[in-house]
């Protein structure tokens, strides 16, 4: 008896400490790390804004809302064929919802972007952080890596993408991957910041899709 409650226990601190190693595993943030720097002999190839885009969707209990959100410029740097460096900065004054119309979606909108008074800054305070910035710092088995700058808050990144190198032109399409907006100060509705919210919440995670698209100069 004695022999077999000292397997039975021994048993749950293993499985105990399995899943505890397992759950800081996966909550383990990325740190931040220094932007990969072009060589010498790096080609240089331009975002085209007008073919790029983010696409965002958020979550409450309610109701799911997604848009769009555009690029205001960006570098890429090749070298044999491979992205080594690069950074673009996103117009953070260009958030669109796409599942609302009339004044539904201008609401939105509006408090997405802090230009509502006295809710600047609920989300993202676009009058006083008009951009955000992503700096590439690698690129390893189909894992992008980088920081991401907004409300001149940094963190890092990692997400998969395909990246494709053609000639004169480069396509970077990302999978769909998640941020914690609370990391960067977006702390409207979060239950992790604020108590007693019931069910007047809104998920801290919020899902993001990239498609760039590049030319040489």
């Amino acid at each position: 008896m004695k022999s077999n409650f000292l397997k039975i226990t021994l048993l749950a601190f293993i499985t105990v400490g399995a899943m505890s190693c397992k759950n800081n595993e996966k909550n383990a943030d990325v740190e931040v790390a220094e932007a990969a720097e072009a060589t010498e002999t790096a080609v240089a190839y331009t975002v085209d804004t007008a073919a790029s885009t983010i696409k965002w969707e958020g979550k409450k209990p309610t109701a799911t809302h997604h848009g769009t959100i555009s690029l205001a410029d960006g570098t890429l740097f090749v070298n044999n064929g491979e992205i080594e460096a690069g950074d673009f900065t996103i117009d953070m004054k260009s958030i669109k919802v796409e599942d609302l119309e009339g004044e539904s979606k201008a609401n939105l909108e509006a408090h997405l972007m802090g230009t509502v008074e006295g809710k600047e800054g609920d989300f993202f305070n676009t009058n006083k952080y008009p951009t955000a910035k992503f700096e590439l710092t690698g690129i390893e088995n189909n894992m992008v890596k980088g920081n991401l700058t907004i409300k001149d808050k940094t963190n890092a990144v990692a997400f998969p993408a395909k990246v494709a190198v053609d000639g004169d032109k480069i396509t970077f399409t990302s999978e769909s991957f998640e941020i914690d907006r609370t990391k960067w100060g977006a702390n409207f509705g979060s239950k992790s910041v604020f108590d007693n919210l019931g069910d007047k919440f809104v998920h801290d995670e919020i899902k993001l899709t990239v498609t760039l698209t590049a030319t040489k100069k």
